[in-house]
């Protein structure tokens, strides 16, 4: 007995949907890292189609199907492969994946020079657009330390300083490395975080900061002018978040570039 299509009937209302499809599936994935070794670790993925106006639903099991054939594969490499496999597969113009993990990086402490893993939340953002046009954005959250500059500059005794989240997500034309990214970024802070400190370590990244104060709008206009600079990277948005001290609020800035244009 032939079991129907439901999702593949006919539907009146003539309203195409602009994305559908699954999110928050987690499945293995492996990372290059810039050492030359490997990095296997979990992704979040959320998976989507555009879906014509003349259809009622799409096949949410084949994304899965997609995901398991690559088994423990999927890699930025192959990203764009399977993206193109999803389009085909679904019957759809346009595609959208996002593969959101943890990727670590083995940071040495500036003075000890002793060694800790610090993880960072990177994003892989895969694009099909009308037309067959594949575009890659890469996003990266850095935790990183600023300092007040009004309250250096008011106090008597010290600064308030305060843990801050600097997020960039770029569009490329060439390779660029987590690594790098993130080591650029992290320049442009009072201080950069690390994950293990001894106390001379602690001395250093304390008066580091303080002698580098930043206000987030000064995070924000380094860490943009950076991009600006960096010819490899065609467009990008720059957020930077402090989770204020002695606030009870966040301080928060974005710049936003698209240097094709």
């Amino acid at each position: 007995m032939a079991i129907p299509d439901v999702q593949g009937s006919a539907d009146s209302r003539r309203l195409p949907i602009n994305k559908v499809g699954i999110k928050s599936v987690r499945h293995p994935v492996r990372v290059l890292d810039k050492s030359g070794g490997v990095q296997h670790t979990i992704a979040s993925f959320n998976m989507y189609v555009g879906l014509p106006h003349n259809f009622k639903g799409t096949h949410m099991s084949r994304f899965l199907e997609i995901l398991n054939g690559y088994e423990r594969e999927i890699s930025v490499e192959n990203f764009e492969a399977m993206l193109r496999e999803m389009v085909k597969r679904l019957e759809a113009e346009t595609g959208h994946v996002e593969m959101n993990f943890p990727y670590f990086i083995n940071k040495q402490a500036p003075v000890s020079g002793v060694r800790s893993l610090m993880d960072y939340e990177i994003t892989f953002t895969g694009e099909i657009l009308a037309g067959d046009v594949y575009r890659q954005t890469m996003k990266v959250v850095v935790p990183a330390t600023s300092l007040c500059p009004c309250s250096k500059e008011i106090s008597e005794r010290g600064a308030h300083n305060q843990r801050s989240h600097i997020t960039v997500t770029a569009r490329t034309n060439a390779f660029v490395w987590v690594e790098d990214l993130v080591q650029m970024i992290e320049e442009q802070a009072s201080c950069e975080v690390y994950g293990l400190l001894k106390r001379t370590d602690e001395k250093y990244v304390t008066e580091r900061a303080y002698d580098n104060p930043k206000f987030v709008e000064d995070i924000i206009r380094d860490v943009a002018g950076m991009l600006n600079a960096d010819a490899r990277i065609d467009a990008y948005v720059a957020e930077a978040e402090n989770f204020e001290s002695i606030h009870n609020h966040s301080a928060y800035a974005l710049i936003e570039r698209d240097k094709t244009q």
